[in-house]
C-alpha cells in the first residue's frame, strides 16, 4: 500500500510539475486545424496519434524548462514550491521523464506519416530552446508562442502529410495570442526577473508597457483569425468564437492592471480556457455544419 501510494504521489507531482491541465490551450486548437484538414473529422486513430504527439511534445518541454530553470525557480517565492526546488521529484527521475515524452513524441510523429516524423526534429529543438531564451532575449514571450503555434500546424501535416497557408495563419494566430498571455503572467515575476538578470517584456518595459504590448499582440490574434475566418471560407458559426474570443481577450486586459495583479490567474486560466475551448468548438462546428 504504501508503495502504491507513493507511485500515485510520483505522479501526481509530475502532472503538476509540467502542469498537464495546460494542455487544454493547444489541443483545441490542434483538433480544430485537424478538422479543417480532413474537411470533417479524421479518424480515431489519427486524433489519437495527434494527441499522443501533443501529449509527448509538451510533456518534454516543460520537464526540460523545469530541469533548466530548477536553481532560478528556487531563488523565486512563486516559484520555490515546485517540484525540482523542493525536492518532491529528483532531477534524475525528471531526465527519464524527459526522455519518455520525447521517444512518445517522435514515435508518434513517425506514426503519422513521413513529413510529421522529418519535421520532429525541428519541433523538438523549439520546444527545448525555449526554455533558455529568458537568458538572452525579452521576447521570449514569442517564441513561447511558436511552440504553441506548431499545434495547429502540426495537426494539419498530421492529416494530410503537407503544410499550406491555412494553418500557418492559424498557427500565427495562436502564436500571438500565447505571446499575450504570457506577458500578462510574467507581470509577476517583473522585479525577480529584473534582479537575476532575466529578459521579459515586464522587466524591459514595466507594467503599463508591457501590457500595451500584450494588447497589440490580442489585435493582431484578432486580424489572423479574420484571415482564417476568409481563407477557410467559414461562415457565421466561426465569425460568433471569433467575437465570443475578443470579448474574453478584452476581459483579461480589464482586470488586470498596473499595481494590481491579484486577478492574474483569472486572466489566465478562465479567459484562455474560454478561448481555446470556445473558438476550437466554433470552428469545429462551422466546418461540420458545411
Amino acid at each position: 500500500m504504501s508503495a502504491r501510494a507513493g507511485v500515485a504521489r510520483s505522479f501526481r507531482t509530475t502532472l503538476e510539475m509540467i502542469k498537464f491541465s495546460h494542455t487544454l490551450f493547444a489541443l483545441p486548437f490542434a483538433i480544430y486545424a485537424a478538422v479543417l484538414a480532413a474537411d470533417g473529422w479524421p479518424s480515431l486513430a489519427t486524433l489519437l496519434k495527434i494527441l499522443a504527439a501533443m501529449v509527448g511534445a509538451r510533456s518534454a518541454a516543460m520537464a526540460n524548462n523545469r530541469l533548466a530553470d530548477r536553481f532560478l525557480d528556487a531563488e523565486n517565492p512563486r516559484t520555490a514550491g515546485r517540484a525540482l526546488p523542493a525536492g518532491t521529484l529528483s532531477p534524475g527521475f525528471v531526465r527519464v521523464f524527459l526522455v519518455a515524452s520525447i521517444v512518445v513524441f517522435v514515435a508518434a510523429a513517425a506514426s503519422l506519416n513521413r513529413l510529421a516524423f522529418l519535421l520532429s526534429p525541428v519541433a523538438l529543438a523549439l520546444l527545448l530552446g525555449y526554455s533558455y531564451t529568458k537568458r538572452f532575449t525579452a521576447l521570449s514571450h514569442l517564441v513561447l508562442g511558436l511552440c504553441l503555434g506548431l499545434a495547429p500546424v502540426g495537426a494539419w501535416i498530421a492529416v494530410r502529410g503537407s503544410v499550406s497557408a491555412l494553418p500557418v495563419l492559424l498557427g500565427f494566430a495562436v502564436l500571438f495570442w500565447t505571446a499575450g498571455f504570457d506577458v500578462i503572467y510574467a507581470l509577476q515575476d517583473e522585479e525577480h526577473d529584473r534582479r537575476v538578470g532575466l529578459r521579459s517584456i515586464p522587466a524591459r518595459l514595466g507594467a503599463r508597457g508591457a501590457l500595451a504590448v500584450s494588447a497589440l499582440f490580442h489585435v493582431a490574434m484578432a486580424i489572423l483569425l479574420i484571415a482564417v475566418w476568409r481563407l477557410s471560407g467559414s461562415g457565421t458559426i466561426f465569425l460568433v468564437g471569433i467575437g465570443a474570443t475578443m470579448a474574453a481577450l478584452v476581459y483579461q486586459h480589464a482586470i488586470v492592471r498596473p499595481g494590481d495583479l491579484s486577478r492574474v490567474d483569472a486572466a489566465f486560466f478562465t479567459a484562455n480556457g474560454f478561448v481555446s475551448i470556445t473558438l476550437a468548438a466554433c470552428g469545429i462546428a462551422d466546418v461540420l455544419a458545411r
